[in-house]
């Protein structure tokens, strides 16, 4: 993956995290129940702090010159997919058993973050 999609994808999900953020605090706050709202919270700040791992990514990618980098954006991209978009669903729906998805997108974090320190000790 080329730094340049990388930057512009942390930066897209950076920005609907922000979008995404007022939204629970404006429309869904008096719609959710607290439970819910937390869920739907959470799901917004690891989409913020991954999103930011994406930018970093993408900044170390011009440093290092290695597959490890555009596997980490993969990793961390499919982890915001999973990971957040399982909360927001779950916030927004009700239905709990979509957690089973959240754990995958948990691991998928995990493996971004373990190929960015594989990417930084192979230079």
């Amino acid at each position: 993956m080329k730094n340049q999609t990388i930057l512009i994808s942390g930066a897209i999900f950076m920005a609907l995290s922000v979008l995404l953020g007022a939204f629970g605090a404006h429309a869904l706050k008096t719609r959710l129940s607290p439970e819910m709202m937390q869920v739907y919270q959470i799901g917004v700040e690891y989409q913020f702090y991954h999103a930011l791992g994406l930018l970093f990514a993408g900044i170390v990618g011009f440093q290092i010159n290695s597959k490890w980098v555009g596997r980490t954006a993969m990793f961390l991209g499919v982890g915001i997919i999973l990971f957040s978009g399982s909360l927001y669903l779950i916030a927004l729906s009700g239905i709990k058993a979509i957690g089973a998805i959240t754990p995958i997108g948990g691991l998928s974090f995990v493996a971004g973050w373990i190929s960015l320190a594989i990417a930084v000790w192979k230079r």
